[in-house]
């Protein structure tokens, strides 16, 4: 009998980082790594059509069970047999487990051993627990390629006594996950632990390790961009990732700017999600290889140039800023549709150039190159 190919394969290492290029197998297809996830909270990523999330570049996308779970229920995306159905999306899916959710929620919810009972947003009124079990049984039925458990997710600053019991309760909560993952008989859908701690070096160590004890395909890094500085969020993120299993695919969760991804990737992530260039595209603001530009500022009023001259997107190869702008500034649906298209192909395309860096054995210097202009304002 042949053998079952792994969930993940590890191809190169970068000689002098962390820095790693891999592939993970899911039924839905293989997703090549490092990797940067859209955010498809309401089984879509706003703006865009599956279509134009193929031609952007995107390998996976993520759904949110919270939301998904209230609206439109499991029931009515277990008639499509899950989003990818429901959503016509033939690629990998990825769910968060709706913990973060209802802890940005908290004055709707009240945390229990049991899990989270919260108050619906929609209307206020119904109430719901969402237990660790709960959490898994949902993600099925949305039938996801890869699951999260359930996690305590915490504020930033938190005490060290908060921090150690929100970490315990997630690891608690990861072996009812499991438990629960694994009662159901082949199941296809993979899942990952997620380690927290807050901003205490020792509460990591000691989750990373109460993961790995559990044992998961996947493990994520939780708890970082909750409002910490910059500095803390990489101190914290550079103590965690090495110390996850090598064998398995690391995900930083809601992480971040184009830099962040560069040097969580130094450090040894594979994977990514975060609402940045989706939103800032709503906002009018565009990554480029120069840097940042707000497309909305006057200086573009007449300005006949791509968003980016060296950008291959449909936007930048049919379109000027000064068109982008002047939808912007009529507010029209088309501005919005498009800054989308061209920030998600930028960090699509900055992370496939990484991929070819590593496995090249340069990534050293394209990650130089890189921070010699990363992230800054031009207009």
């Amino acid at each position: 009998m042949a053998e079952t190919a792994p969930f993940f394969q590890l191809l190169k290492t970068c000689p002098n980082t962390s820095a790693r290029a891999g592939r993970i197998r899911t039924p839905h297809g293989e997703i090549q790594t490092p990797i940067f996830m859209p955010v498809g909270t309401q089984a879509t990523v706003k703006a865009l059509s599956p279509e134009e999330l193929e031609a952007v570049g995107a390998q996976i996308i993520l759904g949110n069970t919270y939301h998904l779970y209230l609206r439109p229920g499991t029931e009515v995306i277990g008639r499509f047999n899950g989003l990818h159905g429901f959503m016509n999306w033939p690629k990998p899916i990825l769910t968060d487990s709706g913990g973060f959710q209802v802890f940005s929620l908290a004055e709707l919810s009240k945390i229990s051993e049991q899990g989270y009972a919260f108050q619906s947003h929609l209307d206020g009124g119904a109430r719901h627990l969402l237990t660790a079990e709960g959490a898994v049984e949902v993600q099925m039925a949305l039938n996801s390629d890869i699951m999260m458990c359930l996690d305590q997710c915490i504020a930033y600053p938190a005490e060290y006594q908060q921090a150690s019991e929100a970490s315990d309760l997630t690891t608690r909560w990861a072996r009812r996950c499991k438990q629960r993952w694994q009662a159901e008989p082949n199941c296809p859908n993979a899942l990952f632990g997620i380690v927290q701690g807050g901003m205490y070096k020792d509460l990591r160590t000691r989750s990373v390790q109460e993961m790995g004890t559990i044992g998961f395909p996947g493990y994520a890094v939780g708890g970082l961009s909750v409002g910490e500085p910059k500095e803390l969020m990489m101190e914290m993120a550079g103590h965690t990732l090495p110390q996850l299993p090598a064998d398995a695919p690391r995900y930083v969760m809601g992480v971040g700017t184009p830099s962040d991804l560069v040097e969580m990737i130094a450090l040894g992530a594979d994977m990514f999600d975060c609402v940045m260039p989706t939103r800032n595209a709503r906002n009018g603001q565009l990554f480029t290889s120069q840097g940042i530009v707000n497309i909305t500022n006057a200086c573009h009023r007449d300005d006949t140039a791509p968003i980016d001259p060296i950008c291959h997107c449909y936007t930048c190869r049919h379109y000027s800023r000064a068109y982008v702008r002047h939808l912007f500034a009529a507010k029209e649906i088309l501005a919005h549709r498009l800054a989308t298209i061209h920030n998600l192909h930028y960090y699509l395309d900055l992370i496939r150039q990484v991929r070819v860096a590593i496995l090249e054995d340069r990534f050293e210097a394209f990650a130089r190159a890189f921070r010699s202009n990363a992230d800054g304002t031009i207009v």
